[in-house]
């Protein structure tokens, strides 16, 4: 069973809607940074290199998309409840990932529009790629690719969408090699890492692309498993590797998972941490679908403590539903009443 549930069939709406609307309207308003009083003033337009040496989540902004699930959620709420809008902008206001699949139409036209509305704000676009195929093993985020060439030209798609100008963060994939052996033979697991080493090798020549390959979490896969997998899949190629993604492990845990996998790799190999749910760590029962009590873990931050652990980010876009469980809508769709558990159980 799938640890990571973000995205599914039934994200084609909401992907495509805010695509379409909201990269729209970023590209002709994010010039501004919002202040405390809610009032804007212009962004500093200062040079940002686009290569990328070292951290790359250190000193730059990341790009915080308008009109997303969240920040929809706030306008519709914010005339009759303003307590209400004020605890989902703690979500709408946050930095967090642009998930791209099948549902997402042309993937190249979206992650243009993305990085280009990006660029005009001097912030730095955080992508997940999630269309392989067989993806989640037919669970409540099943879909992808339909087969290795549509894989390769899709990647190839969002390659070209990113470009070579700009910069952009990608975890690639979630759940494709936690699940390696969940559902899949000892050939298609072998197919399943031939297309994440072509997808690394395509996406990580791009000048501006820092590459992260999801390595599901500390509860997952031991260390030494999940170590051999990243290996089989090109992790020397990329900047490392993604932890916890739409999870709820701590972040102790985790660092500790993190390192551990690091060092059994060596090299300069480095890590992410999705905290955007594991504040009160995970529940009781260790439920992943929509569980009770959760609440928004730390928010985005670079780390420079010399460890292996680059940053944490938000992965998973909280608020959305992780599948039709616990009462929740289908995959990737708003479900108002978790957002609003998951924002007053923030520790922040």
């Amino acid at each position: 069973m799938s640890n990571s549930k973000s995205a599914g069939s039934s994200k084609r709406w909401a992907r495509g809607r805010a695509l379409a609307s909201g990269l729209l309207l970023g590209l002709l308003v994010l010039g501004c940074r919002k202040k405390s009083d809610g009032s804007s003033e212009p962004r500093p337009v200062g040079p940002l290199s686009v290569a990328v040496r070292g951290n790359p989540f250190l000193d730059v902004d990341l790009y915080v998309a308008p009109y997303s699930n969240a920040d929809q959620a706030r306008r519709r709420v914010a005339d009759d409840n303003p307590a209400e809008a004020a605890l989902i902008g703690k979500i709408a206001d946050t930095p967090q990932a642009r998930w791209l699949g099948e549902w997402s139409g042309d993937v190249r036209a979206g992650a243009r529009n993305l990085v280009r509305a990006a660029k005009l704000a001097q912030a730095v676009p955080l992508f997940v790629a999630y269309n392989i195929p067989g993806r989640d093993c037919g669970q409540h985020s099943r879909g992808g690719a339909a087969e290795k060439d549509a894989y390769n030209a899709w990647i190839s798609g969002l390659a070209e969408g990113i470009g070579r100008e700009w910069r952009g963060i990608i975890v690639l994939e979630p759940d494709a090699l936690g699940q390696l052996d969940q559902c899949l033979g000892e050939e298609a697991q072998q197919l399943r890492l031939r297309m994440l080493r072509s997808a690394v090798d395509t996406l990580s020549v791009l000048p501006g692309v820092s590459l992260y390959l999801d390595a599901g979490h500390s509860r997952w896969a031991p260390a030494e498993v999940m170590a051999e997998r990243l290996e089989a899949a090109g992790v020397r190629k990329a900047r490392g590797f993604a932890l916890n993604t739409s999870n709820f492990r701590a972040d102790a845990e985790l660092i500790q998972y993190g390192e551990r996998i690091a060092g059994l790799i060596g090299g300069d190999v480095h890590f992410v941490i999705d905290s955007s749910r594991n504040g009160n760590g995970p529940a009781p029962n260790d439920e992943w679908c929509n569980p009770k009590g959760r609440g928004l873990g730390r928010r985005p931050a670079a780390t420079s403590d010399g460890s292996a652990l680059d940053a944490f980010v938000w992965l998973k876009n909280p608020g959305e539903s992780d599948g039709s469980c616990n009462g929740g809508p289908s995959a990737g769709q708003w479900y108002h009443e978790q957002a609003l558990e998951l924002a007053r159980n923030a520790r922040w």
